[in-house]
């Protein structure tokens, strides 16, 4: 009771204050105001921002999302081409793989093809010593019999030639490693004669370039 009593003095206090001095309530009025309209504004500064950032926030985020799309989608496109180079290697492989071994069977029947080949070419040679040998039994005439060897011996030369082989020249040529095998040297008292061949104790031969068999020769010094 006695606070209201007390609440009701200064409010008539304040009455009487006002009546005694109006241009202090107009000033306290205006105030209230200028305070209530600067908050306003506080609070639609405070609601743009909001916005504002709310809004750049948003933007942010759509453009991450869409980097991270972008990055999946060039992460499909790196391993569809993956599968794709895998794919084509895997067959390639399988391509060398077949022609390695096509190329080594080739290889194999071109080699007994070729000794085949050489077979078949030297049995008319034989068939010609079997009857050199049969008609040398009752032969008298010794001319026969050479000219029976020279024909065969001629059909052999022509058989090597026919496979690209043909004899290395030595007799009376330098000594050379690449072609000739010293088995042997001999002394000699012509200046001109010294590093040469002067016999053969065994003829060498050659297929196109390559040599088959050295040939065995003496060599003067």
């Amino acid at each position: 009771m006695k606070e209201q009593k007390e609440n009701i003095e200064n409010n008539e206090e304040n009455v009487v204050k006002s009546e005694e001095n109006p241009q202090n309530l107009s000033e306290e009025t205006n105030n209230n105001i200028s305070t209530k309209e600067a908050s306003a504004e506080k609070t639609e500064t405070e609601t743009d921002n909001a916005k504002t950032t709310k809004k750049t926030f948003f933007g942010k985020k759509d453009k991450s999302q869409k980097r991270i799309e972008e990055l999946e989608a060039e992460l499909e496109k790196t391993q569809a081409e993956k599968a794709e180079f895998q794919d084509k290697f895997v067959r390639l492989y399988s391509e060398f793989d077949n022609y390695r071994k096509r190329v080594n069977k080739e290889k194999l029947d071109l080699l007994s093809t070729a000794s085949e080949k050489v077979i078949v070419s030297l049995l008319p040679i034989i068939d010609d010593f079997e009857r050199a040998i049969n008609a040398n039994e009752k032969a008298e005439d010794l001319t026969s019999v050479k000219e029976g060897f020279n024909l065969i011996y001629t059909k052999l030369i022509q058989l090597l030639k026919k496979y690209d082989v043909e004899e290395i020249a030595s007799q009376g040529e330098p000594f050379n490693t690449d072609f000739h095998e010293a088995v042997t040297h001999f002394p000699t008292d012509k200046e001109e004669d010294k590093g040469k061949v002067i016999d053969v104790t065994e003829k060498g031969y050659k297929m196109k370039d390559k040599v088959i068999r050295f040939a065995k020769v003496v060599v003067a010094q």
